[in-house]
């Protein structure tokens, strides 16, 4: 295993835990908080669904500029710091209008800088084992994803406001901007980490069959995985659970995802797609549970979709790298991550609608996504057999 290579996984896990401690302790109240400035179940779900067609859907768009321009570093901070700062200034929000305009700048600042991280982790993952080096990252993501909400519950747990909880968000958001810097010293050109292509693997330029087959299970995975604020918001107006005991069960649901990257990435590596399968499969059965009105089987349905998060956090982003050429490769991910966020828009919006008017149609839609992605992975089951690495 390449040692600098590892270092340089870490350092950007680092930089994703303490960002996650920002963004993901924002996002596990953002249904609570719009529904205090007024904002009903149809606005929070298309708020969470345009958020997420912004945060994927422009990554077509700064993938491609981070290919032509081999900026990659330029990409990756500029996003960090939009996707950063927009989270503290949530705590000046004072309409529902205001805080989904910052949620959308939060989510831009994801756009930006993804498919450049990506790409150069991917250049990384060459060496350390794609599967195990994605799910690395994603477990330290979601560790921070799981004590950012802690915070926030904290917060308001000691009798404090919603603009309090966004405002001590700050400091994890420094520390985050501070390890990307040490990681842009330590290794400023992360594709000398990857091996050197023969002249045939130059040569190719294009996407495999295989890369939109690919796309299309991941977009019916997208479309039918409920966001997390809708799913709050159902804890909060079924009375359920007290404000401040959402964000603890975010992070329940956080650290399921981080253990599973961590178990599926190692899987990966070895039996190829089947770990993905594996993670979809159970997880298609949070919706029954995480909509019910017991707190039993919302909580377990929670731990039941942090599963598939975890899945398709890792796994997905993994795979990809087999069905992409190298100096494609953060167009790829653009391309990969702007078609996922179109259906997770439409889903998320069909779902707010759904709520409002038929709990089973919900239901039974959440369902039926995750079930259709299943044959359409299995199809691909060869192309990602350990070892096979069809575009170096």
């Amino acid at each position: 295993m390449n040692r600098r290579a590892y270092v340089f996984v870490v350092l950007l896990g680092l930089v994703s835990l303490f960002g996650d401690m920002t963004y993901e302790a924002a996002r596990s109240v953002h249904g609570p908080f719009l529904a205090l400035l007024g904002a009903g179940s149809a606005v929070v779900g298309a708020v969470a669904g345009l958020g997420e067609l912004v945060g994927y859907g422009l990554r077509i768009v700064s993938g491609l500029i981070s290919d032509r321009t081999r900026r990659y570093w330029t990409m990756t901070i500029v996003g960090y710091a939009v996707n950063l700062l927009a989270v503290p200034a949530l705590a000046l929000a004072g309409s529902w209008e205001l805080a989904a305009a910052l949620i959308m700048t939060e989510r831009l600042g994801k756009a930006i800088r993804t498919p450049a991280r990506d790409a150069m982790l991917s250049h990384a993952a060459y060496s350390v084992g794609r599967g195990w080096a994605f799910a690395l990252h994603e477990a330290m993501d979601q560790v921070g994803a799981m004590l950012g909400p802690l915070i926030v519950m904290a917060v308001l747990a000691a009798n404090g406001g919603y603009d309090s909880a966004f405002a001590a968000l700050a400091a994890p958001a420094v520390l985050a901007l501070s390890v990307l810097v040490l990681a842009r010293l330590t290794c400023p050109r992360p594709m000398d980490l990857e091996a050197e292509p023969d002249a045939v693997s130059r040569a190719q330029t294009g996407f495999r069959p295989g890369f939109w087959l690919y796309l299309a299970a991941a977009c019916l995975v997208a479309a039918a995985y409920a966001d997390f604020p809708l799913i709050a918001f159902h804890f909060k107006v079924s009375g359920m659970f007290e404000d401040r005991w959402i964000p603890l069960l975010y992070a329940w649901a956080m650290g399921v995802d981080a253990l599973a990257a961590l178990i599926l990435g190692r899987l990966f590596d070895k039996k190829g797609l089947v770990a993905l399968m594996l993670g979809i499969a159970p997880a298609a059965l949070f919706a029954p549970l995480a909509f019910s009105t017991r707190p039993v089987l919302a909580a377990a349905g929670l731990g039941l979709w942090g599963l598939g998060m975890g899945a398709q956090e890792s796994i997905l982003r993994a795979g990809l790298a087999r069905l992409v050429p190298v100096a494609r490769r953060a167009t790829g991910y653009g391309l990969f991550n702007a078609g996922f966020g179109l259906a997770w828009f439409a889903g998320s919006v069909a779902m707010g609608l759904l709520y409002e008017y038929s709990m089973t149609g919900l239901i039974v839609f959440c369902l039926a996504g995750q079930v259709l992605s299943l044959p359409l992975l299995y199809a691909l089951r060869d192309v990602f057999r350990p070892g096979y690495e069809p575009v170096p």
